[in-house]
C-alpha cells in the first residue's frame, strides 16, 4: 500500500510545499483540497490548469489519491433546508469534475452535521437520494464518492454504514474509512469487516480512549496489526492517507510511522 498525507493536515500551503514535504517524508500519495481561497489549488481552475497540477505531482512521483472541492458556502447534505443540501451537491459535483480531469479515482465527502431539526430518517433519505442523484455523474467521470465517518451524529455503527451504502446501490458510492473517528464508541476492526469492498479510501488516525483524544500514529489504542491484517483480508488496494497535523519534523516523522504500520 502507498502511504500519503491529506492537505487538510497542512493548512493553506502551496503545491510546491506539499510535494517537497512528500519527497522529504517519503509520502507516495496525497489528498488535495481545491478551495475558493486556495493559494494555487483553486476550485475554479480550468481543465488545462488542473492538468498542470497533475503533471507537477507526477513529476514529483506523488500520486493524487483523492480530492475535495470546497466552495465558500459548503452546504450540508444532512440539513432540512433544501438550499443547504444543494450547496453541498454543488461541491461534490465539482469534486467529481476535478477528479475526472486529474484521473483520480475518488473524492472525499464529509456530508455535513446532523441537527435536531427533523428526524434521523429524513436525513438518511435526503443523503441517500442526493447520492443516488450524483451517482451518474460519478460514473461519467469514473470517480467514486467516498463518505467519511466523522463526528457528525450520523452513521454511528458499521452495520448502519453498510446498510446506507447498499441503499444508495451504486458501485460509484462507497466509504472513506477513518480508522480513529469511531474509536470513542467502537472499533475500526468491526468497520473494516462490515464494510469490506465498500471501502474506497482510508484515512489513518489514532486515538486514546481513556483521555478521549486524538494522538500521533502509534501513540494511541489502535490495534494496527489487526487493522492491517483486515485491510489485506478485504483486498484493499488503495493508498492509506494520514490526517494528523503537526510541525514540519512531526510530519516527516509521520512518514516513518506509516511505513512501520503498513509493514505490520
Amino acid at each position: 500500500m502507498k502511504i500519503g498525507i491529506t492537505q487538510f493536515a497542512l493548512g493553506k500551503v502551496s503545491l510546491d510545499e506539499i510535494l517537497s514535504l512528500c519527497q522529504e517524508a517519503g509520502y507516495q500519495a496525497v489528498e488535495l483540497v481545491f478551495a475558493e481561497d486556495g493559494r494555487d489549488l483553486n476550485v475554479n481552475m480550468s481543465d488545462e490548469e488542473l492538468k498542470k497540477v497533475g503533471q507537477r505531482c507526477a513529476v514529483a512521483g506523488v500520486e493524487i489519491t483523492s480530492v475535495v472541492a470546497l466552495y465558500a458556502e459548503g452546504g450540508n447534505l444532512l440539513s432540512r433546508k433544501v438550499e443547504e443540501r444543494e450547496k453541498k451537491v454543488r461541491c461534490v459535483a465539482r469534486s467529481l469534475e476535478i477528479a475526472g480531469v486529474l484521473g483520480v479515482g475518488a473524492v472525499l465527502l464529509h456530508p455535513g452535521a446532523l441537527g435536531a431539526e427533523g428526524t434521523y430518517e429524513q436525513a438518511w433519505d435526503d443523503l441517500r437520494d442526493a447520492l443516488k442523484g450524483l451517482a451518474p455523474l460519478a460514473e461519467k467521470h469514473q470517480v467514486a464518492i467516498a463518505i467519511e465517518n466523522v463526528w457528525n451524529k450520523f452513521l454511528l455503527s458499521p452495520r448502519e454504514a453498510s446498510q446506507f451504502i447498499d441503499e444508495v446501490d451504486s458501485p460509484w458510492v462507497g466509504f472513506y474509512l477513518d480508522t480513529a473517528n469511531m474509536m470513542a464508541y467502537g472499533y475500526p476492526e468491526h468497520w473494516i469487516l462490515s464494510l469490506g469492498p465498500r471501502i474506497k479510501r482510508v484515512h489513518f488516525k489514532d486515538f486514546k480512549r481513556r483521555e478521549h483524544q486524538f494522538v500521533n500514529l502509534l501513540d494511541g489504542d489502535t490495534d494496527w496489526p489487526a487493522v492491517m491484517k483486515l485491510l489485506r483480508q478485504i483486498d484493499y488496494q488503495g493508498s492509506v492517507i494520514h490526517e494528523v497535523g503537526g510541525d514540519h519534523q512531526t510530519l516527516v516523522d509521520l512518514g516513518a510511522r506509516m511505513r512501520r504500520i503498513v509493514a505490520m
